[in-house]
């Protein structure tokens, strides 16, 4: 069985990417073993319970997470992506980028999270698996990385935005119903807003009815 550790090592913006994109440094061992190549693949968990809130942040995970006073029930980990890609050949270690795509998507509880941070680190945990080749007595050797090799790393939050403000600088996405974006745009045509920024401040400076 292929002994492998892992360790993050860093990370970068991949500025070059057509989508946000961060590539975590890798560190990879294999003591004493000549491996062909690998083909890995990592879950990439939110751990919030590892990280402490000020009184903004705890206002704008409400959505996502509660009152505070539950935040011992609620705060659990949670999925922000899967990643596949294919390692090159190696012999005892090595260090790889790991290419890991983003979403702004603020239906989806990692893009409420994260829109929900200004500073400080996401508290990641990276769970390894897939396939190692290599080359053995009888010829090429496939083996199964075990489920529990794992790395945690703390990612800071400069990152995350930076990765996500190279393709929308200082704007987030909303997903809305045709009849939703058709309701505003009649809205905004009808009061000659200039942008869709500007009909929604107009709708939200508003008073209530009644």
């Amino acid at each position: 069985m292929s002994r492998l550790e892992f360790v993050v090592t860093g990370v970068r913006v991949d500025a070059t990417a057509l989508a946000p994109t961060l590539r975590f440094r890798l560190h990879i061992d294999a003591p004493g073993q000549r491996v062909q190549s690998i083909l890995l693949r990592c879950q990439i968990r939110i751990e919030p319970e590892r990280r402490r809130y000020d009184d903004a942040e705890q206002v704008r995970l409400l959505d996502l997470f509660g009152e505070p006073r539950r935040w011992s029930e609620t705060l659990q980990p949670f999925l922000l992506t899967h990643v596949t890609t294919p390692l090159a050949g190696f012999a005892d270690s090595t260090d790889v980028d790991l290419p890991v795509e983003l979403s702004y998507d603020l239906e989806v509880a990692a893009g409420k999270y994260l829109h929900a941070l200004r500073d400080g680190a996401i508290p990641l945990l990276l769970l390894f698996s897939g396939t190692v080749f290599h080359h053995g007595a009888g010829g090429v050797q496939i083996e199964q990385i075990p489920w529990d090799r794992e790395a945690r790393y703390n990612l800071p939050v400069t990152e995350w935005t930076a990765a996500i403000d190279a393709h929308y600088p200082g704007t987030g996405w909303l997903r809305l119903s045709r009849e939703t974006i058709d309701a505003l745009q009649a809205y905004k045509s009808r009061e000659a807003l200039p942008t869709w920024d500007a009909a929604v401040n107009d709708l939200l400076a508003r008073e209530p009815a009644g």
